[in-house]
């Protein structure tokens, strides 16, 4: 994939959009070369130049640190800058040099409270300062009554600061809640510049709340935090630097590690939707990138358009994800969230599914991460990216924020607002909020207690198949709940390849057998299983495309019907011995349940490049393999012998009955999945397998004893996000 850079005749064409909008700023006194320079956290801004001109960034003593190239917009950015004292000086010019100016560090002390009791935020749109004096847009809706309110903020890139985006506001203040949409610098109406998930976001984060709390609206002076996916993820960045005044979080559809989780899942680019989803963000984080941002300029709004002055100054998603196709601690570190949600210290709600069709389900990892958060309460579920507002979670999710948020006994307002929720997502109608805990008569602390005491996780099995509920339906048949992650009583348990295409519970006991291959063709199959809108894919029966692997092109093995109900809950491994005449492949496995009818039901899958099979052993368990995907850690495939591979099956929780059979595939990425399509370096190489007693490669399930689970299967297209098939064999 190769992005081109921004061209001399694009800089003129926005130069001329821009125009009158921007870089109005007037230069001061201390800025003879006619530009204002504004200090930044590890950064530090250019604004009002003259496009074209070389500038020069000096430190206290004179030495040049960087240079740069004013954009069409008069504009400048410098990023990852040491905390210290800089000038700006026109190159070659150091009588034009700006006054110096301090730029801070993102582990320096927030500003004093006085800062932000001196905001003020009216219902309705305006702007939250930051402590760089950046401009974020935010829009206040209030429930009715006379307040103080119970409040909650979302905080992302897309539009939550849009006045004419009334779907969220309308749903937290039915609840009871004040609402505050706000949006990221570089986005929206919000000044600064804009890249995915930077330190200074979190920082933001921290001042919105801070801010936000201190209105005198805001009950307790305090402020939780609500939103799914893109909102859902920024909480966990904001919560990491610990707001005084923030009460409570609850990310749902987040990620865990964004490099292993989404980005290149095994060391494969995922070009079904991470590339798309940093493009779309890319595009409307441009100057005007999202049309209502024009509207309100046009309308008046002043800070608005002097706030679009910097875009030009994003860094390029798509360059910044072509050159780093390894992990790296600079880029990876601080978009993992599994390496910093230790230091949230509120409490916390989190639910996804597992099969999720955008960030990809593998958030679970991070749920033994939380170790400051008091309380961590996690529901998660077979389905797609809103299956965090299912109505088997919905409920629970209420109570949470009435309890955390609003220090209130937990209202009915839930029961009405969750059907409605529902159906507008699933196209379900008649639905109703499932019955769950009874607060009447309670007090507040002791609502809390019975909150409190049952166990954390809860595992929502066979969502879609809900006993009396349409085929589809948000809800699940069955819930079981558990009191940490990993599921303590989990056992791994493998089951292994043998030559003839089966799994038993014991290695073969050949010692040397004829390997089976497969030539690894992405071309066999489409290269996602669904390729419809997000709305069509969130309904009761998408149309899926999910075709059995041509032959020739990808390997099955197959167990004997199961003796007894086998529940495996949480990642799974696929350890295989590989041989191709290739340097390199790359690899996907599927799991799926074999129904004694002949069904085949959709369970979950798994990617590696096998020259990515390095393992970070500290981290690995048999039924987790974690790889290092460092640059200098890829090693070629050796020719003419075995080597064993381990592939990470994302996390599950699926009730195999007995009777049932367990399949495994393997073969070239694509066809597997919704919306997730790879880059991938696959071009008919021939791939063997070897399953002798040598080379035992192996299926490794997490196993727990002792689920219970309703006798009877349910009809497998019933499931969310599991989608059936006829089995040929």
């Amino acid at each position: 994939m190769r992005t081109p850079r921004r061209a001399a005749a694009a800089a003129v064409a926005l130069a001329a959009l821009l125009a009158g909008v921007v870089g109005t700023t007037d230069a001061t006194a201390a800025d003879p070369g006619g530009f204002t320079v504004r200090p930044s956290v590890n950064q530090l801004y250019v604004l009002a130049a003259t496009p074209g001109e070389q500038l020069e960034l000096v430190d206290a003593g004179g030495a040049t640190v960087a240079t740069g190239t004013v954009d069409a917009a008069g504009s400048l950015a410098w990023r990852e800058l040491a905390a210290g004292t800089y000038a700006v000086r026109p190159a070659g010019d150091p009588a034009g040099q700006s006054a110096q100016v301090t730029v801070a560090d993102v582990d320096d002390p927030a500003p004093a409270q006085s800062f932000y009791d001196g905001q003020t935020l009216s219902e309705g749109f305006g702007y939250i300062t930051t402590r760089d004096g950046t401009t974020l847009s935010a829009n206040v809706s209030l429930p009715s009554g006379s307040g103080p309110f119970p409040t909650v903020v979302e905080y992302s890139g897309y539009d939550p600061s849009n006045p004419a985006n009334t779907t969220m506001a309308l749903l937290y203040n039915t609840l009871g809640f004040a609402y505050v949409g706000v949006n990221i610098r570089g986005t929206g109406c919000s000044g600064g510049s804009f890249l995915h998930f930077e330190p200074i976001q979190g920082l933001d984060g921290y001042d919105v709340i801070e801010t936000v709390a201190a209105q005198s609206w805001a009950a307790f002076h305090e402020a939780g935090m609500v939103g799914v996916s893109y909102p859902g993820i920024s909480q966990l960045y904001v919560a990491q630097t610990r707001p005084p005044h923030l009460s409570a979080i609850t990310p749902l559809s987040v990620i865990d590690d964004t490099y292993r989780g989404t980005l290149y899942p095994g060391g494969i680019l995922n070009t079904g939707f991470a590339v798309p989803w940093a493009t779309e963000r890319a595009t409307q984080a441009a100057p005007y990138g999202q049309a209502w941002t024009r509207t309100r300029a046009d309308g008046g709004d002043a800070e608005c358009a002097a706030n679009q002055a910097l875009r030009l100054q994003n860094p390029d998603p798509l360059q910044l994800i072509e050159d780093n196709p390894f992990y790296t601690a600079t880029m990876g570190d601080p978009i993992s969230p599994s390496l910093f949600v230790h230091k949230i210290d509120v409490p916390v709600f989190l639910a996804g599914a597992w099969q999720d069709e955008q960030t990809g389900g593998h958030f679970p990892a991070l749920l033994d991460d939380f170790t400051s958060a008091p309380h961590l309460y996690a529901s998660i579920a077979n389905g797609s990216h809103t299956e965090s507002l299912s109505l088997g979670v919905f409920g629970r999710y209420a109570d949470f924020l009435d309890l955390y948020v609003g220090h209130r006994v937990p209202t009915g307002a839930k029961a009405f607002v969750a059907p409605i929720l529902a159906e507008s997502l699933t196209g379900v109608p008649d639905l109703a909020l499932p019955p769950g805990p009874d607060y009447s008569g309670l007090t507040y602390q002791q609502a809390l207690r019975q909150y409190e005491a049952g166990d954390p996780i809860r595992i929502l099995f066979e969502e879609g198949a809900a006993a009396g509920r349409p085929s589809g339906a948000p809800l699940p048949r069955f819930v079981r709940t558990f009191p940490s992650w990993p599921v303590p009583r989990a056992e791994p348990t493998a089951w292994y390849l043998t030559p003839h295409g089966r799994l038993r519970g014991t290695p073969a006991p050949d010692r040397a057998s004829a390997a089976r291959s497969y030539r690894a063709d992405p071309a066999a199959l489409p290269e996602t299983t669904y390729s419809g809108s997000s709305a069509g894919l969130w309904q009761a029966h998408p149309d899926y495309d999910w075709r059995q692997i041509p032959a020739g092109t990808g390997l099955g093995w197959l167990s004997p019907p199961l003796r007894q109900d086998v529940v495996a809950i949480g990642t799974a491994s696929v350890d295989l011995w590989v041989r191709t005449a290739a340097l390199d492949t790359d690899l996907e496995v599927t799991l799926s349940e074999v129904r004694p009818g002949g069904r085949e039901v959709y369970v979950q899958s798994g990617w590696l490049r096998a020259s990515h099979r390095r393992l970070d052993v500290a981290r690995s368990t048999p039924v987790s393999p974690v790889h290092t995907d460092l640059e200098s850690d890829p090693r070629p495939l050796p020719a003419g012998r075995f080597t064993k591979v381990r592939v990470e099956v994302f996390p599950f929780a699926q009730a195999f009955r007995e009777g049932s059979r367990l399949r495994l595939t393997v073969d070239a990425p694509g066809g597997a999945r919704p919306l997730w399509a790879f880059d991938t370096i696959a071009h008919g190489e021939r791939v063997f397998v070897a399953t002798d007693r040598v080379h035992r490669s192996r299926l490794v399930l997490s196993v727990v004893p002792g689920v219970r689970v309703p006798a009877k299967a349910p009809a497998c297209r019933s499931l969310r996000s599991q989608p059936c098939r006829t089995y040929p064999g």
